[in-house]
């Protein structure tokens, strides 16, 4: 099988990196070429130096048109500028990870990127928006309830992700003497991954207009997205169980589990595990992944994978780091 040609823009931040390293090994792709102005010149294992011995390629800042698919891991505002001064042939592929055409007023030709969502729109698209980090983990677990058109009250969310869901910039809050041991609050109720949300459960259930209530979190790890999330339902826990189970047998990366889950279970993987319990007359979701793979590079070569007719799990067979 012909290798698909790739490029990638913004290869040297967190998104990058993973990406590099899922293509790299990936049996199916040949990167063109990896662009950085910051880094034009400097091999990659330079930058990512877990890569040393991997791969020769180096950084570059000129762009080529001779490649099949175009990964955007540029800043939020960065791809769409990006796109309107450097345009494509309308034959290659794009997957952006910005949060730039998530939203439907935004979108253009992207087909919004949440494969257990829209895999079947994903496989006949040239665009992709892939979802924001935070949101799929929270969308994975309440996909199934609005397809049953079980959101029927408040949702509460609470969710913690490590720091290099902030991206390589140095802030306060992101150096390690201020995040190491601590922890905190931000964009309480308004998180921008709130919108990208909302329209994916009314795509599944058109009367939804409950208010969703997110408190994010900071924490003092590397990598993972834990989120709580509580509602009111009148279903038992076996058949909010077997609700889950249903919505999700044919998705290769989505997985209830019959026990509680813990955050080393999915970090390195492209996996989301989910835990279910009833209290009462609250349903309580429990929801990790990996921010940086299933939250971002894993999903977008998920998403490269159904673009191109292959195997959904190619390249991505990742074994979680557990201890």
């Amino acid at each position: 099988m012909k290798k698909i040609k790739v490029g990638i823009v913004g290869g040297a931040g967190y998104t990058g990196g993973e990406l590099l390293r899922i293509l790299i090994n990936h049996p199916h792709t040949e990167i063109t070429f990896v662009h950085s102005n910051s880094n034009n010149g400097n091999k990659i294992y330079e930058v990512h130096t877990d890569l040393i011995g991997e791969t020769d390629l180096v950084f570059t800042n000129q762009l080529s048109q001779e490649i099949d698919v175009l990964f955007l891991c540029v800043g939020h505002g960065d791809a769409k500028q990006f796109l309107e001064k450097n345009p494509f042939n309308e034959s290659i592929k794009i997957i952006d990870l910005s949060q730039d055409f998530r939203l439907k007023v935004n979108a253009k030709n992207f087909v919004y990127g949440l494969v257990e969502l829209n895999r079947e729109k994903i496989k006949k698209a040239n665009y992709i928006a892939n979802p924001g980090c935070f949101a799929t983990a929270i969308q994975l677990a309440l996909l199934p309830l609005a397809k049953a058109n079980q959101l029927k009250s408040e949702i509460h969310i609470n969710a913690i992700t490590g720091s290099t869901g902030a991206g390589q910039s140095l802030s306060t809050s992101s150096h390690f003497s201020w995040r190491n041991n601590n922890i905190s609050v931000y964009k309480a109720f308004s998180h921008q991954h709130l919108n990208e949300i909302g329209e994916s459960l009314v795509q599944l259930q058109a009367d939804f207009n409950q208010e969703i209530d997110f408190i994010p979190q900071r924490g003092d790890f590397s990598r993972g997205i834990f989120a709580s999330i509580y509602l009111k339902s009148d279903l038992s826990q076996e058949e909010a169980i077997e609700l889950y189970q249903d919505y999700y047998k044919n998705h290769p990366f989505t997985f209830v589990s019959s026990k509680n889950i813990d955050l080393k279970q999915v970090v390195n993987t492209n996996k989301c595990l989910l835990y279910i319990e009833k209290h009462g007359n609250k349903l309580a979701v429990f929801s990790v992944i990996d921010n940086l793979l299933k939250g971002a590079s894993g999903q977008a070569v998920q998403n490269m994978n159904l673009l191109f007719g292959l195997e959904e799990t190619a390249g991505l067979k990742l074994k979680a780091i557990a201890f």
